[in-house]
């Protein structure tokens, strides 16, 4: 999360707008919707709001329907939604709950009680965000694992889909890597596996923000250990010109590290080679014909002669 939460406010009366976000806005960014659909916009904005303060009585499609859409997609459905509403019915709490929203309040409410619930529940998604890290990172070099890398390409996949947009992705495989730990033994292999991955990483972003961004509700490069001496990287909004340029410098990041490895074919330290490829999704086509076409690919730069990208 970023360092100020952002919270959504969701409602059709500009005086019930008005007063969450002066009761709010000194300790939140705060964003507003007048109805379902505007709602349902923001969400799946380049920085979607952390907490969804959410209406039920609007014209066209009420808060019933904009949660249950929120719920369902794996997208925005981590975000915590809290009903704040005149309808005080058990009945109507009952299903507000049940579809997935974290809190109910009534109107008229208590100010200081709105600020509290509020506070609460973005303390327990900062929580929850980091223990979903925790699972999802590889315990060897601190980046995302592959577990998180299929969970999210899935996303992206779907993300590029809905906007008619590219998504591109970048595998890569550490050259002559069984010679190295023959030669050098595995302690010394998985410290080499720490620098590679720490450099790849630093190439997209911090190796510790890049979880906690993805799964947020924005396009997100990613960085992932794939398997062994494999890694993986996922560039949505990316077309081939893209891959070339990222490519390229993730490839130069290793050359770089300068990690001696005399028995390499490929040259006298590490080197990587690179296999990328790019797609703007249909409905037909699965998220694994990209893997498919860079792994197609990668082959290629190892035949070619390695420590080299083909797209």
């Amino acid at each position: 999360m970023d360092n100020q939460a952002r919270i959504l406010i969701v409602d059709d009366e500009r005086f019930n707008i008005n007063v969450l976000v002066d009761l709010l806005k000194p300790d939140y960014e705060m964003m507003v919707a007048k109805n379902g659909e505007q709602a349902l916009k923001r969400v799946q904005s380049s920085r979607p709001p952390d907490l969804v303060l959410l209406d039920i009585m609007m014209p066209d499609m009420d808060g019933y329907e904009v949660c249950h859409r929120l719920k369902e997609d794996p997208l925005t459905r981590d975000i915590p939604i809290i009903f704040v509403t005149a309808m005080d019915k058990t009945g109507d709490e009952e299903q507000g709950l049940a579809l997935g929203a974290v809190d109910y309040i009534t109107k008229p409410f208590s100010p200081a009680l709105v600020k509290l619930r509020v506070k609460n529940h973005l303390r327990l998604k900062q929580q929850n965000d980091r223990l979903r890290n925790l699972a999802t990172l590889d315990g060897l070099t601190g980046i995302p694992n592959r577990r998180f890398f299929d969970q999210h390409l899935n996303q992206e996949w779907r993300r590029s889909l809905r906007n008619g947009s590219p998504i591109s992705i970048i595998l890569m495989d550490i050259d002559h890597f069984k010679q190295y730990n023959d030669h050098y033994g595995h302690a010394a292999g998985d410290e080499c596996l720490k620098q590679v991955s720490g450099a790849l990483a630093a190439v997209v972003g911090r190796a510790g923000d890049l979880v906690a961004h993805c799964g947020s509700g924005r396009a997100t490069d990613l960085v992932a250990r794939y398997g062994g001496e494999e890694f993986v990287c996922v560039l949505p909004d990316t077309d081939g010109p893209g891959v070339a340029v990222v490519g390229e410098r993730l490839r130069t990041a290793v050359y770089t590290l300068n990690i001696p490895h005399e028995h390499s074919g490929a040259a006298s330290h590490v080197t990587i080679s690179l296999g990328g490829a790019t797609l703007t999704p249909c409905p037909t086509t699965p998220p694994s014909s990209l893997i498919e076409n860079a792994d197609r690919n990668l082959y290629r730069s190892k035949e070619q002669g390695r420590n080299r990208l083909t797209i």
